[in-house]
C-alpha cells in the first residue's frame, strides 16, 4: 500500500520553511490527537501519520533525504516507532508541552538563549570519495568551553546567582510609546544568571574562541548540497549550556571522466569509426576503480548512448548503485597514411549508398525539394 506524501499530510508546500511546517503540525496535531477526540481510531491513525511526517520534515538531514528518495530513504532501519500517541508523545499534554513549552516555560527560554549557535562548514569531495564514503578531518574555529574556569565562568568555581537586571527571566521589557518591547537581557546575555567573580580569561561567559579539529564520517552516496548534521559540535553554550550543532554542506569537485546526475554517471566515450562500423569493445575506468568493458554494436552512430546498469554512484542510505550512461562519439580520423587513404578510396569506390541509410534518405529529400 502506497504511503501518503509527508507534505500532503501536513498540508504544506514542498518549499515550506521550518516555521510553516511547525505551525501546520501544531494545528493538525491538536485537531486529531486521540486524547481530544475521545479515542477515535481514525483520528489516532491520522495523528500517527502527521507525527511521522513532522519527525522527518523538521530535521534538515532527514528532510533532504526524503526530498531526494521519498519513503525509500527510511526503509532500511529508518522507520519510526512509538506508541498509540505517535512517535515521542504519550498524551496530549506531552505534545502540548513540546509545542508551547518554550514560550510558556522561562527556563526553556533561558536554555535556548544560552545554547551555542549552530555552525556551517562547506567541504569539497571528489567523486570517488562520495562514491566510497570517507572520513574527513575538518578544522573548526568557534566558541569553545573556557579551559581556565572549566566553562563555569567563575574564577573560583562559585555557583552563579540570579541576574539582578532581569530577575532571572533572561529578558527585559521597556515602554516605547504605546508598545511594550521585550529583548534579551544584556547583563546576563539571556541566561538569567550572573557570576559574582568572573573568570579573567572569558569575562564570566564560560567560553572563548578556539580552534579544534574533528573527524567526521561522510556516508557513501552524498551529492552536491547534501547537509550532514554533527550534533553538539557547534559553538559552546554560555557557562556550560548546550552546544549548537555543526552542519556540513557537501560540494562536488569536477571529475575528468564522469558527470553526475543523481545516482547516474554520464561519460563521453570516443571510439574509432572502424570500431563503430564493425563493432568491438573498448575499456573504460569505473568509479569503483575497476575497468569496465563497453561493448560497441556494429553500426553504432555517433551520439548514441549505452547503459550499463549498476555501474553508477552509490545510493545514499540505501543499497545498490545507479547506472552508467556512456555517450559514444565516433571520431573521424585526421591523420592518415598513404596506405590508409588508398584503402578508404577503394572503399568509397565500392559504396552504393545503402551503407549509410540516413545520408541516402536526406539527400533524396534534398533532391525532391530542388526538383532535380
Amino acid at each position: 500500500m502506497a504511503q501518503a506524501d509527508y507534505y500532503e499530510l501536513l498540508q504544506v508546500e514542498r518549499t515550506a520553511d521550518d516555521k510553516t511546517i511547525k505551525s501546520a503540525y501544531r494545528r493538525l496535531a491538536m485537531e486529531c490527537h486521540p486524547d481530544r477526540t475521545g479515542g477515535c481510531k481514525d483520528n489516532e491513525a491520522r495523528f500517527k501519520q502527521v507525527s511521522e511526517a513532522y519527525e522527518v520534515l523538521k530535521d534538515p538531514q532527514k528532510r533532504a533525504a526524503y526530498d531526494r528518495f521519498g519513503h525509500a530513504a527510511f526503509q532500511n532501519g529508518g522507520g519510526f516507532g512509538g506508541g498509540a500517541g505517535g512517535p515521542g508523545f504519550e498524551s496530549f499534554s506531552d505534545i502540548f508541552s513540546s509545542i508551547f513549552g518554550e514560550f510558556m516555560d522561562p527556563r526553556a527560554q533561558r536554555a535556548s538563549a544560552a545554547r551555542g549557535s549552530d555552525l556551517r562548514l562547506d567541504i569539497e569531495l571528489t567523486l570517488e570519495e562520495a562514491f566510497h564514503g570517507v572520513e574527513k578531518t575538518v578544522s573548526v574555529q568557534a566558541m569553545g568551553g573556557c579551559e581556565t574556569c572549566h566553562a563555569s565562568g567563575s574564577k573560583g568555581g562559585a555557583a552563579p546567582t540570579t541576574c539582578r537586571a532581569c530577575g532571572g527571566a533572561g529578558k527585559v521589557r521597556a515602554q516605547q510609546g504605546f508598545f511594550m518591547v521585550e529583548r534579551g537581557c544584556h547583563a546576563c546575555m539571556g541566561s538569567g544568571e550572573q557570576v559574582a567573580d568572573p573568570c579573567d580569561a572569558c569575562q564570566g561567559e564560560g567560553r572563548g574562541v578556539a580552534r579544534r579539529k574533528l573527524n567526521v564520517t561522510i556516508p557513501a552516496g552524498v551529492d552536491e548540497g547534501t547537509r550532514i548534521r554533527v550534533a553538539n559540535e557547534g559553538e559552546a553554550g554560555v557557562r556550560g549550556a548546550a552546544s549548537g550543532d555543526l552542519y556540513l554542506f557537501v560540494h562536488m569537485a569536477r571529475h575528468p571522466i564522469f558527470q553526475r546526475d543523481g545516482t547516474t554517471l554520464v561519460s563521453e566515450v570516443p571510439v574509432t569509426f572502424t570500431t563503430a562500423a564493425l563493432g568491438g569493445a573498448v575499456e573504460i575506468p569505473g568509479i569503483d576503480g575497476k575497468a569496465i568493458e563497453l561493448k560497441i554494436p556494429a553500426g553504432l552512430q555517433s551520439g548514441e548512448t549505452l547503459r550499463m546498469r549498476g555501474e553508477g554512484m552509490s545510493i545514499l542510505q540505501g543499497r545498490g548503485r545507479g547506472d552508467l550512461m556512456a555517450r559514444v562519439l565516433v571520431e573521424t580520423p585526421v591523420k592518415l597514411s598513404k596506405e590508409q587513404k588508398a584503402l578508404l578510396e577503394q572503399f568509397r569506390d565500392t559504396e552504393t549508398g545503402d551503407e549509410c541509410p540516413a545520408a541516402k534518405g536526406f539527400f533524396a529529400r534534398v533532391k525532391d525539394m530542388l526538383g532535380a
